[in-house]
């Protein structure tokens, strides 16, 4: 017989909810097979039978919480069938003969007439505990019969006890019409920690907008030989990743965390790229940005998307980021004010592209524009560095040969 226990889970994750049994109770179970998928604030897992055998019982249900070494499952060795029985359920009381009759409780036991005060304009009496048990349950005490009222008759028949009127009853009872859902754990734990951010950071957003032109005249014109090279299609977020490294290495401290009263600086670029999924927002990281070349950067981000989307993601792809860029342009969004992915300090927030009417050189020209949204710790970033972080992001995507030097 073997335990089946909750696996180490990654640094700094210490419980997960189980999300669902793939194996039943009384399923053969093959060594290295998954049984269980296990739910974290940033990735699921699969729990592995280290074992073959017999599922013989199952001890934590989905949706329950577990911490790293609890006990969810018992393996029995054996094949499909030969599973120890269930231990019997202890025996039920044979109900007892009812022709005796049962002594009266305690609380219905008369107490001096004296001591009960009437209830106000009636001539009911009841105790203030009884009182109290009568408002809980919704009983009027002045429609009872006049007399001394005990705890045994709040029993009393539904026809004695008024309805109450509806503009007056509790908003208890939950519409037909609405439908409760209970927040999966990674979805639990975002809308946790975007809050905690808020309270713990000062954060500021600046805002700057960038002529698109210079780049989509480089996608238009490269793009098909750059599919036909590289195996992927040349997006916009490459651009932007190896503008915003070299904006990073101009501006450092926006590459930074704080711990206590130190700052840590990173000269490492790993940049977070927010993917949308089903079960919630995740941000993989592409690593050492600084060093890949464009290619390698939409690569590293398809593949990242993918493996987000299809949950398969491990613990690795989503720590340790220094910066974080986040595209709600694909959504359709015109303007947004993107939330710190703490402990970071900085995340870029890119948005749809429209035709607009800008000056050029003094004349009003037509031009694909895009509204760049940049939100910092102001604890240690001051606002003329995100403004000049966001400044120098927009000058290299208005100058993509820039980019060849600076990112």
């Amino acid at each position: 017989m073997a335990e089946v226990k909750v696996p180490t889970l990654g640094e700094s994750i210490v419980e997960a909810t189980i999300g669902q049994w793939l194996k039943n109770e009384g399923d053969a179970v093959e060594s290295g097979e998954a049984i269980a998928e296990l739910e974290t604030d940033k990735v699921n897992l699969e729990v592995i039978a280290e074992e073959a055998g017999v599922l013989a019982s199952i001890t934590k249900q989905a949706g329950d919480t577990v911490a790293i070494g609890d006990t969810i499952a018992i393996i029995q060795a054996g094949a499909a069938g030969t599973a120890a029985p269930a231990a019997p359920k202890a025996e039920e009381p044979k109900q007892a003969d009812p022709a005796p009759k049962a002594a009266p409780a305690p609380a219905q036991q008369a107490a001096p007439t004296a001591s009960v005060p009437p209830v106000a304009g009636s001539g009911v009496r009841a105790t203030p505990s009884v009182r109290r048990a009568a408002l809980e349950k919704g009983i009027d005490i002045n429609q009872v019969q006049s007399g001394r009222v005990e705890l045994g008759h709040l029993a009393a028949p539904a026809a004695k006890v008024p309805a109450a009127a509806p503009a007056s009853a509790p908003a208890t009872t939950e519409r037909t019409d609405e439908e409760r859902v209970r927040m999966t754990r990674r979805r639990a734990t975002i809308a946790k920690r975007l809050v905690e951010v808020q309270h713990t950071a000062a954060m500021l957003t600046t805002f700057n907008e960038v002529d698109m032109s210079a780049v989509m005249d480089v996608r238009k014109r490269r793009k098909e030989a750059f599919k036909d090279k590289h195996g992927v299609g040349l997006g916009f977020m490459s651009f932007f990743t190896k503008a915003v490294v070299g904006a990073l290495k101009q501006f450092p401290r926006l590459n930074a965390e704080i711990q206590g009263e130190d700052m840590i600086i990173k000269h490492h670029y790993d940049i977070g790229i927010a993917v949308s999924t089903e079960g919630g927002l995740v941000v993989p990281v592409v690593r050492n940005a600084d060093r890949l070349t464009f290619a390698d950067i939409e690569g590293e981000i398809a593949s990242l998307a993918a493996r987000a989307r299809d949950n398969k993601l491990g613990i690795e792809d989503l720590q340790g980021g220094t910066f974080t860029i986040t595209n709600g342009g694909t959504f359709g969004s015109l303007m947004s004010t993107p939330i710190l992915n703490a402990p970071q300090v900085g995340i870029l927030g890119m948005h749809g592209i429209q035709q607009r009417p800008v000056s050029i050189n003094g004349q009003v020209e037509i031009r694909p524009m895009m509204y760049l949204a940049l939100s910092y710790d102001h604890r240690i970033v001051d606002g003329s560095e995100a403004v000049r972080f966001l400044v120098a992001v927009k000058q290299m995507i208005e100058d993509p040969e820039s980019l060849l030097i600076e990112g």
